[in-house]
């Protein structure tokens, strides 16, 4: 089940787009705002929303923090925890992939709150929370922007959330094990022609099948790199035949 997504007190008309947009990156559309300040479509709430203009920014819900809480299984999203379980404001917390192996098991209405841009949610607030979470960051500066944080968090539920959702296309066209091949001959010509030691050709065209193996290049790789063998091998033979041999007067 897809969750909403709620700003508590935002003062930046900005980042209510910047969250809409990333709302509609990740296949979310149910956005609350918590006492928003006033934006009109000539606002950066619109400017900053992308496609998100048309149907997440203005079709936002106003709400109070009471009927989130009310309504809702609600999960605070926040930059500052406790790192033991002597205080439970704050403590224990998930990373949002954590968060998204869990709300898999979930069939209830989930709302991620996010808070205010300069000190984000209350102790009071989070203690009337239900699950809270945050993003790993560096000790020494772990809070993000905010439209930063609900893009990386709205990221890891992508699996969640985006209908159909699947690993992009990665997959590659590998050139013809001829091409490759003729690659091969080519570099293996261009070690005789530099004077590779014998005893090492071996040694080293096995070090090449074996990285270009891994690397499974293209049709195009293979041409190009090719012709970049091949040209210095041309060079490296036109040099060896104007240097001066040992009995040259």
């Amino acid at each position: 089940m897809k969750p909403a997504v709620a700003i508590v007190e935002p003062k930046t008309p900005g980042n209510i787009g910047t969250i809409a947009r990333a709302m509609k990156n990740f296949g979310l559309d149910d956005l609350k705002l918590v006492n928003p300040p006033e934006f009109g479509r000539d606002s950066e709430a619109y400017g900053f929303a992308g496609q998100a203009r048309e149907d997440v920014l203005p079709n936002y819900d106003d709400v109070t923090f009471d009927e989130l809480v009310e309504n809702y299984h609600t999960v605070g999203l926040t930059a500052t925890t406790n790192e033991d379980a002597s205080h439970h404001v704050r403590f224990p917390f998930t990373t949002p992939r954590e968060l998204a192996e869990n709300l898999e098991t979930v069939e209830t209405d989930t709302v991620l709150i996010f808070g205010r841009e300069a000190n984000g949610l209350t102790n009071e607030e989070l203690a009337r929370i239900d699950e809270v979470c945050s993003i790993p960051a560096s000790a020494a500066y772990p809070a993000l922007n905010l439209g930063q944080a609900a893009t990386v968090t709205l990221y890891e539920l992508r699996t969640l959330t985006v209908d159909e959702y699947q690993l992009p296309d990665v997959e590659r066209e590998r050139a013809d094990e001829g091409e490759i091949e003729g690659f091969y001959g080519a570099f293996s010509d261009l070690l005789d022609t530099v004077g590779q030691p014998a005893e090492k050709h071996d040694k080293n065209m096995r070090m090449i099948r074996r990285l270009f193996g891994r690397a499974h290049p293209t049709g195009r790789e293979i041409a190009t790199l090719r012709g970049i063998v091949r040209r210095a091998n041309e060079r490296a033979s036109s040099s060896d035949s104007h240097r001066p041999r040992r009995n040259d007067t």
